[in-house]
This record gives structure tokens, sequence and C-alpha cells, in this order.
């Protein structure tokens, strides 16, 4: 009897357990993906590009045999699991709040066909390491500590060839991918992530450490965007990380990956409102006159090059260097004192990387409101910080040409007084 495997964020054929799952006593596996409507209101343009881009290649990994469906995955994953008498339904586990609302619904519609979770996107599973206690951790460095105690699995050895596939030509309800309208500027797919991550660990590894923080150079490994749709599994990649110093630093960084994941499934939630209640009273603006400060800041427009620049490279890319997401970010919280969630939800927008546990929670490290042990004093001076990490200006002018210029707008903000403004409300909640 035939298995269905239903792709989600794991769009690759090397190092899938849920593969191995669903052809472990030589059953024929029907594979699919399900455009599930609500992609187009939740997913900015770029990010639906790189999941077609991203769909096309693993379609033409497997020969053609991937089924497209469209449609609620309540309705369709039943339906095609009927359709050739599934024994079962297999997925890598997701642990958003999303998508475990969306498996208990698929999964409760599958009434006696199992749905087996096997593996998920991140190197150790939500849940998985928590305190003495039980309870989940609040603070990273004690997370990190047990987190490499814990340890993780090598890669699992899957391919095209692993699985005897079922010709979805057999199967009625398939629909062509979308070709998208958005611009990538790196390409997607689980050749470019391989490629590019080789490439990385081959050249500019053993200086992550030192080189990460600088947007002027090329010092990171722009692995984010497949992360997020998994055409590299963080395994894959760890199984090539050594004791280096750079070769740590990325490691901790994967481990940031797992820990926000792991504070999302354990407070839901935060998603979209403070982590810290605490900062439910915190003062923010929201009037007509903050409106318009967003706006600035959204076109990069600031008056501060390095926030400039940053939403610049947002906007034209989808894509923002991490040091300067910081600087942006708050910029956007402590200097014009605006809700942070107006600034998730518009990179969640413009993101092709945009991922809800370490995007919503890299915002609340930046609000103050989240995980962080003590956070409110720390504001970022865009201009200090353009000097420290772009000190010759290279970032900058690349993304804001006429700097320096008569059409170059005037700071909108004096930073000085709105950081004692900003600590002032802080303050009021501490």
């Amino acid at each position: 009897m035939p298995t269905l495997l239903w792709f989600r964020r794991d769009l690759r054929l090397h190092d899938l357990p849920a593969m191995l799952d669903a052809a472990k006593e030589d059953q024929e596996v029907l594979a699919c993906y399900v455009l599930d409507p609500r992609l187009k209101a939740t997913a900015g343009p770029r990010r639906l590009q790189y999941l077609y881009d991203a769909l096309r290649e693993l379609r033409d990994g497997l020969d053609g045999r991937l089924l497209i469906t469209q449609g609620r995955p309540e309705i369709r994953i039943p339906a095609l699991a009927k359709k050739i008498h599934a024994t079962s339904v297999h997925i890598s586990a997701d642990f958003s709040p999303f998508g475990l609302r969306r498996d208990g619904a698929v999964r409760e519609a599958l009434g006696d066909v199992p749905l087996e979770e096997g593996g998920s996107p991140y190197l150790v599973s939500p849940g998985r390491v928590t305190k003495g206690d039980g309870t989940p951790y609040k603070v990273f460095t004690p997370f990190y500590s047990a987190w490499k105690e814990h340890g993780w699995r090598g890669p699992a050895r899957t391919g095209a060839k692993t699985a005897r596939w079922i010709d979805p030509a057999e199967i009625a309800g398939g629909v062509d991918i979308p070709a998208g309208d958005a611009d990538l500027d790196h390409p997607a797919g689980e050749t470019a992530a391989r490629t590019g991550w080789k490439k990385f660990v081959d050249t500019t590894l053993a200086d992550y450490s030192a080189e990460r923080d600088r947007p002027d150079h090329d010092g990171t490994s722009r692995m984010s965007a497949h992360l997020k749709f998994g055409t590299i599994h963080p395994r894959t990649m760890a199984a090539d990380l050594g004791s280096g110093k750079g070769a740590q630093a990325y490691l901790r960084e994967l481990a940031f990956r797992d820990f926000y994941a792991g504070v999302l499934y354990a407070w839901p939630e935060s998603a979209w409102w403070n982590w810290n209640k605490n900062f439910d009273r915190i003062e923010v603006d929201e009037d007509v006159d903050a409106r318009t400060r967003f706006e600035s800041w959204k076109a990069g427009k600031t008056g501060y090059p390095i926030v400039d620049a940053g939403m610049r490279q947002l906007s034209e890319t989808g894509f923002m260097h991490n040091r300067v997401r910081m600087i942006a970010a708050s910029f956007l919280v402590k200097d014009l004192h605006l809700p942070w969630q107006w600034g998730a939800r518009w990179f969640l927008e413009q993101l092709t990387d945009g991922d809800m546990a370490s995007n919503q929670h890299g915002w609340q490290w930046a609000a103050g409101c989240g995980t962080d042990a003590a956070p409110y004093f720390r504001v970022f001076n865009p201009t200090t910080q353009g000097h420290k990490f772009d000190p010759d200006g290279a970032y900058v002018t690349r993304w804001v040409p006429e700097f320096g210029g008569a059409d170059y707008p005037q700071p909108m903000v004096d930073h000085a007084a709105e950081r004692v403004e900003a600590l002032r409300r802080y303050e009021a909640v501490r």
C-alpha cells in the first residue's frame, strides 16, 4: 500500500527523515505540495517567488514526480490519501502556531490514516531542551549550554532514489506551479543552498566571527532563506562546522534559531504580543504623525544613513544584513517610539527569509520586551553604529547614493533627545 509524503518547509531531497519513514517498507510514495490560499495573504512576493522556484527544482529533481495541488490542506491531503489508499501521511514536524493548527486540522480530517512526523526544521526540535524541572528556557545562555550538551543526529541519507515515486499524472487534481512576479537577489532551491554553503565554508567561515557584523563586507553565509524553506537542513551545515572560532560563532547562530523557535512554541501568543507582559504598559506612539514617521522609516528616508541603507536594501532585495536589522529595529522602537509589531509586520512582508519565530523575537529583543534579561538600557546610536560597522561608508554609499548631497534629508529626530525619552518610557514599566 502506498504512502503520501507532504512537503512543506523541507523543499529538498537530501537529509529528509520523513522521506525515509515514507519509504521504509519499500512502499510506493506520492510526493505532494499543497498551495494553501492563505499563503498569498501572509507571504510577501519574494517569499512566494522563492517557494515557487524551489518547488520547480524539487519537481525536476524527482523527474516530474511531484504533485502540486491547491486548496486547504485539511481538505486536499485527506482527499489525496483516499485517492491512493495511503496507509500513512508523512511530514516534517512544524512547531509554529499556524503549523500546529494546520496539522491538527489535517490529522483530525485524516481519521484512521496516521499523520506521522519525522524530523523538523531544527537541529534540536522545540520542547526537547528544557530546564531540570521540565519548563522551557527563557534565557539564551543557559539554553545554549544545554542545547550543545543535548546534541543532534547526523544528516539522514536520502535522495531522489530513496523511494519508488508515484507518477502524479495518474492522480487528478494537480495544478501548475505559479510563475511569480518578483526578482530574487540570490537563487532559490536545494542546489543553490548546497553550493552556497560549500562556498561559505571554503572561503568565509574561518573569518565569520570577525566579519559577520560588517554589512560592507561579504562576511555572512546568506543561508537564511534556504533555512526558512528547508532547502538545506541545519544538520547538513553543522556537520561541516569544526572547533574554530568562526565555526563556533556560526553554530551559536543556529542555536539562536532553535531557541527562538522554542520560545514561540512555548509561548505562541508571543508571535504578536509582548513576551514580557510588563511591556504591555509601555507608551508607544500610534497617531497620524507616528504613521508619517513610519512611512519615512519604511522608505529609508530617516536622515540616518545606516538605517536608510538597510531599509533600502530590504525594499530592493528582500534581504537586510543582520547587524543593520538590529540598528533599524532599535531606531523604530527607541528613536521613533513606534510599536515593534509595525516593524515586524513590514519585515515579514519584505524579507525573503521572513521566519515567524526569528523575526518576531528578534524584534522583541530590539524592543526590550522579549527574553533578554536586561534590555531596557540598550539604545543603539545609529551614527555610532554606522561608523563602527561601515567605517568607510561603502554600505551606505551603495544603497544611499545621494548621501552627502543636497537631496539627502536631515535627521528626522535628535537621537540624544529620543534616547532620553525612550529610557523614560522604559523606566516607567520596569
